[in-house]
């Protein structure tokens, strides 16, 4: 099959009966056409027409050898810097067009099996691990160009180091039963984005204990598996209008808590299962980290560009470039633009090539930049904050100056260089960009994309090559 179309994907996403709870309500008819997923599917959609551009299809496809039809080039196994680089710019493409506000694109979960699949050979061989279904699953996702989420962490009963989670009732997802079917497993697992409106869902868990082997499993499973149920946050779609919500009517991408009722897991979808270290060390020392930073990197500048790009027209709009401390703060974000750019570029020129002959990125200077962008973000968001002051609150809306008191609205609230319509849809951007729950709720993402903040610093700390610059100091103090 190849490539799907916008059209194919939404056919298909509709063709599911998937469980969906939104609101106290299960979710009825088409998936496309409800309120709370509809923009969202709406974009995705144009992201797979984006495949077909003839203009851009050879920066975005590949071909297998021996076959006619081209597939996405997210799944591009890279064996030279020049794959690094061509993964980059499909990437990008699909970034920018969504201006880096979907955390969940296709190509992230797509990375994410390319990674898998580099990575299976790992497991020949070792307990309970069944490699060829994850290259079966890879090869599949590929040719038919299938969406995905997933869902790696368990819900936050008790964080505490010492919580055992004894429970009559399984709260983490973890495997009940063993049959000549397949696991069967109940419980729940967070934090699937999109979840219930892609073809499968992804499941990898780690169990937070070393002698709890039922919650050491990996599968992946279609979204209408029976059993399986997705419950939806409160969605953050302000509305249907642009001007109104320019970003949250397109991208609210929807977060969901996934729950397994006695959910029959065919072997022929198990990756691994009852297998502590497999669990622990596949993700670990696998491709998926380099490989999934690498992707989350190019479209963290794409959302670092479209930021500065709205800030310098809200200074041009309002006409306060020439204060010092407006300047400052617009070279803020550009120090952390060029940064992050300079790290991608040195993940790439440092790539090597891993054990299986695939070219995996550097992963110091892509930690560095998981490390940086958390911090940074909050602070873009609150300079945008800091340059609209109080105009990011008056803020009338569409159907005001399609009122009768249009005609005030226009006098008293342009711009320098914009009229007070633009005016009030620039900075409807910036409210939704930071302010609005849409807003806010990317803030928090960033926050914690790949975890714990405090524990990525104490990985990039353990893992970043301190002796060298330790040996310099000792042979100096002994000059």
């Amino acid at each position: 099959m190849g490539t799907i179309t916008g059209r194919d994907f939404i056919a298909r996403l509709n063709g599911l009966n998937t469980e969906i709870w939104f609101d106290g309500q299960k979710v009825k008819g088409p998936i496309s056409e409800h309120p709370a997923f509809k923009g969202v599917i709406q974009t995705i959609s144009s992201l797979y027409d984006l495949q077909n551009d003839p203009k851009l299809k050879d920066e975005m496809t590949f071909s297998i050898d021996g076959q006619k039809e081209s597939v996405g080039l997210s799944y591009l196994h890279p064996k030279t810097r020049k794959d690094l680089e061509n993964r980059r710019k499909m990437i990008a493409h699909w970034a920018r067009h969504t201006h880096g506000m979907m955390g969940r694109s296709p190509d992230y979960m797509n990375t994410a099996l390319m990674s898998y699949a580099v990575s299976a050979p790992s497991l020949k061989g070792k307990e309970n691990c069944f490699p060829e279904n994850i290259q079966s699953l890879y090869e599949r996702a590929m040719t038919k160009d299938l969406s995905f989420t997933h869902t790696f962490i368990t819900p936050q009963i008790n964080r505490s180091q010492l919580n055992l989670g004894f429970s009559t009732e399984p709260i983490s997802a973890k495997v009940i039963e063993r049959n000549n079917k397949g696991l069967v497993i109940k419980g729940a697992r967070l934090l699937a984005t999109q979840g219930g409106f892609t073809d499968e869902v992804l499941v990898y868990t780690a169990p937070k204990f070393f002698f709890d082997p039922d919650e050491a499993f990996a599968f992946s499973i279609p979204s209408d598996t029976e059993g399986l149920k997705f419950i939806c946050r409160e969605s953050f779609v302000g509305g249907d209008s642009s001007f109104n919500y320019p970003l949250s009517s397109k991208y609210e991408e929807m977060d969901s808590i996934v729950v397994f009722d006695h959910v029959l897991v065919p072997w022929e979808r198990v990756f691994f299962y009852d297998n502590v270290d497999a669990a622990t060390d596949f993700k670990l020392r696998g491709s998926f980290y380099p490989f999934a930073y690498h992707q989350v990197l190019i479209r963290q500048i794409a959302k670092t560009e479209f930021i500065l790009g709205v800030a310098q027209l809200m200074v041009d709009t309002i006409n306060i470039g020439e204060y010092q401390h407006i300047q400052e703060k617009l070279s803020e974000i550009i120090i952390g633009l060029e940064t992050l750019k300079a790290l991608l570029e040195k993940s790439e020129k440092d790539a090597e090539l891993d054990e299986f002959g695939v070219m995996r990125p550097s992963m110091l200077p892509l930690q560095v930049a998981g490390n940086v962008f958390p911090r940074v973000y909050p602070r873009f968001c609150e300079i945008i904050q800091l340059i609209g002051a109080s105009g990011m609150v008056t803020l009338p809306t569409e159907q005001d100056f399609e009122s009768n008191i249009g005609k005030d609205l226009e006098k008293y609230l342009r711009g320098e260089s914009k009229s007070a319509p633009d005016r009030v849809k620039l900075f409807r951007l910036a409210w939704d960009l930071t302010m609005s729950p849409f807003g806010t709720r990317q803030t928090q993402y960033e926050r914690y994309f790949f975890g714990d903040p405090v524990r990525l610093s104490s990985f990039l700390y353990q893992n970043y090559p301190k002796d060298y610059y330790r040996d310099i100091i000792e042979q100096f103090l002994k000059k």
